[in-house]
């Protein structure tokens, strides 16, 4: 069969494409916006690109299409599947109906944490000896590929989405697939550009709820008012706790302030008969927000079958998919640091981890506000305030920014600047770097290449 996938290179898209090519079907794609580490790993596949949407590259005339939440009608290769009658579903219905049934689905949802917890869940399976199958909305880099098929008795991760699943269909990804074990790790508003408030989010993650079998799990975030509100609405699945509440099931106890060891504590059964085990954890990662998600993790991987101390001892090998707290590269001892952070909490979260691991040298915050949520500006009074853990911020203005960055400067609690310009943002930088700095950028894009433009000018200036 050949398979056609409009939106082709975005993280979902990307790896339902390399799925397809795993399953044996003939796979084309295309997109407006081509940009690594997704480009690459589909070049590497074998997987025919496009740039830009046009009718003409629906020839040869594929055999279905797969239509991305990002195309919508007016779209010149949307118009031209619609009016020459070529099937087409979502993405997540291309998922839910040819890869996901038989297996015992893992579905990791949250607004923030979903790529990193469904990362470390892939690889405590993977460690294991299970060989499990995952779609990943990045790129983890134990594995050097964001999705694969896995042996087909073996449980199959998803990163579980709550954003809507295609201009034909407003539902949230998670809902077509059906998982047996659900993990719920956070909730609070974002995509303010298809959501009108939290509730109606809410009402989403009370969908996915109820898709989960009464054999099956919710792990679910302790201290996350919205998602007790979402079981509120009513549960039919045994629900476990993870997090640092003494009542939950799963605790974590931070044994350094960096978060780079701690222990888990899991209670098996209830009442008197109640017995402790637990394990240390050493690894690299930092942040107590990254702690959470290896705890949700162990959780997932035990109720697999998973010993908790040989999935604990699997964590130091764990590495942080791409664009995760990424070290891109290192000039005259100054770091530059690649995060997805694209949402006031994430930022903060990351700062704060960063910071607790910095002995020395400065933390510089580079954040690009682009997500479809930040360009709205719902969520913009919170923006100043989250670089509190940085000792400066740099602000770039995106395309498509519809309010003014200069308040959020203003209001800032460190030393902040705005730029226009990414030649002028890396000139700044360079002028401003010094030896054991680390220079965290943050966006949900592509970014122009800052990194390497960075590394670059810093060689020349520090070389």
């Amino acid at each position: 069969m050949h398979v056609h996938i409009l939106g082709i290179c975005g993280t979902f898209m990307g790896s339902l494409a390399l799925l397809a090519r795993e399953l044996g079907h003939t796979v084309s794609g295309s997109d407006a916006g081509v940009y690594p580490p997704m480009s690459t790993q589909l070049e590497e596949a074998g997987i025919a690109l496009r740039e830009g949407y046009s009718p003409a590259n629906l020839a040869p005339r594929p055999d279905l299409v797969v239509i991305g939440n990002a195309l919508s009608r007016g779209n010149a290769e949307v118009e031209a599947v619609l009016d020459t009658g070529l099937p087409y579903v979502s993405g997540p219905q291309w998922l839910a109906e040819h890869v996901l049934p038989g297996r015992r689905v893992i579905a990791v949802a949250g607004t923030h944490g979903k790529t990193t917890t469904a990362s470390l869940v892939a690889w405590l399976l993977e460690s294991a000896g299970l060989s499990p199958g995952f779609l990943i909305g990045g790129v983890p880099r134990n594995f050097g590929i964001s999705a694969r098929l896995g042996a087909y008795d073996a449980p199959f991760v998803v990163e579980a989405d709550e954003y809507d699943t295609a201009f034909f269909d407003k539902r949230s990804k998670f809902v077509h697939y059906r998982p047996e074990i659900a993990v719920l790790g956070n909730l609070e508003f974002d995509h303010a550009d298809i959501f009108t408030d939290l509730a109606a989010i809410e009402r989403q993650f009370h969908h996915l709820v109820r898709t989960v079998p009464g054999k099956g799990r919710l792990l679910v975030a302790d201290h996350e008012p919205a998602l007790d509100r979402v079981l509120a609405l009513g549960a039919w699945t045994p629900v476990v706790h993870f997090g640092e509440a003494a009542e939950s099931p799963w605790r974590v106890e931070l044994e350094r302030e960096d978060a780079s060891r701690f222990r888990v504590i899991h209670q098996q059964g209830e009442g008197a008969g109640a017995v402790d085990e637990d394990a240390v954890v050493d690894w690299p990662l930092t942040g107590a927000y990254n702690a959470r998600n290896a705890l949700a993790a162990l959780a997932a991987a035990h109720a697999c079958g998973v010993d908790l101390s040989r999935a604990a001892a699997a964590l130091a090998r764990f590495e942080t998919p791409r664009r995760r707290q990424e070290l891109r590269g290192e000039v005259a001892g100054i770091q530059v640091i690649d995060d997805f952070a694209h949402h006031p909490t994430a930022i903060a979260a990351t700062l704060a981890g960063l910071r607790a691991a910095t002995a020395r040298g400065r933390l510089l915050a580079v954040i690009e506000p682009r997500s479809n949520t930040m360009r709205l500006g719902a969520l913009r009074e919170r923006l100043a305030q989250s670089v509190a853990d940085a000792d400066a911020a740099f602000w770039y203005r995106p395309e498509g920014l519809d309010w003014p960055l200069e308040a959020v400067v203003a209001a800032s609690p460190v030393p902040a600047s705005e730029e226009h310009d990414l030649d002028a943002l890396v000139a700044a930088l360079v002028a401003e770097a010094q030896p054991y700095d680390r220079i965290v950028v943050m966006s949900n894009g592509g970014f122009g290449g800052i990194h390497e433009r960075l590394l670059a000018a810093l060689e020349v200036a520090h070389g």
